[in-house]
């Protein structure tokens, strides 16, 4: 059949697409005067759309689509009353507008080419320093790509990595347990959400949080999944972590291998990856180094002092 494909990913996005009864979709074809024709995928819970009719009416209704699907997922990021009509377009290179009206883009080549490797790879893994905006950038692409439909959560993950107090003993639920080592990444969504809209979003669990080890057994679709602080896994933890990505998935691995908490430094799943996935399509490595830390001025400093001392001390 000929005509132009339109792929709904989920249960939820059919139903806001086809409406009661095909009702929406109905009124859709009479406006546009177009045909839409829908094959259903039952084991994955999808949807392929093709949509015939003379081409500028094609065109028209697919765009029509792809809107109907960016305000759904906007009303779910943004608070129930604002209406995504009324977000201001991004100034050309902006990434994203934080809460306090911020237009953040990235600074410096590194970045920018971290940024797009993250836009159009499935996994992107960004190795370098603290302060060079790895984590950042990548709750920024994260909360673009939710806000834009393309994923319908994120997920937030760290290796628990820790001399002293067990896991298992701390206080409280796994959330309660695992809230001091996550916290680095909550501090991220704050800055670019607010608390209260990222707390409301955690509650919905459009926003996840939950320790590398809780990751066993699952498979991630429709999601935007960071591994934060890599260099503390194992090869083996990190060959499980990447073996989680589902369909319609994206995956960002960051860490410094200058910082391994482990104790077999020498077998850390961030320092061995480049090796094993270098033939891999679908995989970007960016590097960072000292020249691009952003944070306070002197951090550059006291890193290249640590660099020199290392070099020296072997």
């Amino acid at each position: 059949m000929n005509g132009k494909k339109f792929r709904l990913k989920n249960r939820e996005e059919i139903l806001v697409i086809l409406g009661a009864q095909d009702e929406d979709l109905k009124a859709l074809e009479r406006a546009l005067k177009v045909q839409v024709f829908v094959r259903h995928n039952p084991e994955t819970e999808s949807a392929e759309l093709t949509v015939t009719g003379k081409p500028v009416a094609v065109d028209k209704a697919l765009l029509r689509l792809r809107q109907i699907l960016e305000e759904f997922y906007a009303a779910r990021l943004s608070p129930a009353e604002a209406k995504p009509e009324e977000t201001p377009a991004l100034p050309e290179g902006a990434l994203y507008k934080t809460h306090s009206g911020e237009i953040l883009r990235p600074r410096g080549e590194n970045q920018k080419k971290y940024v797009e490797a993250i836009l159009s790879r499935d996994l992107t893994v960004g190795i370098g320093p603290a302060g060079t905006g790895k984590t950042y950038l990548a709750a920024v692409c994260a909360l673009r790509a939710l806000r834009a439909g393309e994923v319908q959560r994120i997920i937030l993950t760290r290796p628990i990595v820790e001399a002293g107090e067990k896991l298992g003993y701390l206080p409280g639920d796994i959330s309660e347990k695992v809230h001091p080592y996550l916290r680095p990444l909550y501090d991220a969504f704050h800055a670019l959400l607010g608390p209260d809209r990222f707390r409301a979003l955690r509650a919905d669990e459009v926003i996840e949080t939950v320790p590398l080890a809780y990751m066993r057994g699952r498979t991630l679709e429709n999601a935007f999944i960071i591994l934060d602080e890599a260099q503390n896994t194992l090869p083996e933890q990190m060959k499980m972590f990447l073996t989680r990505m589902g369909m319609y998935s994206k995956m960002v691995v960051t860490g410094d291998v200058t910082q391994i908490d482990i104790k077999e430094k020498d077998r850390s799943g961030l320092v061995l990856i480049k090796d094993i996935l270098k033939k891999t399509s679908g995989v970007k490595f960016v590097s960072f180094s000292a020249k691009d830390v952003v944070r306070h001025p002197l951090v550059k400093d006291i890193l290249s002092a640590y660099e020199a001392w290392e070099k020296e001390n072997g």
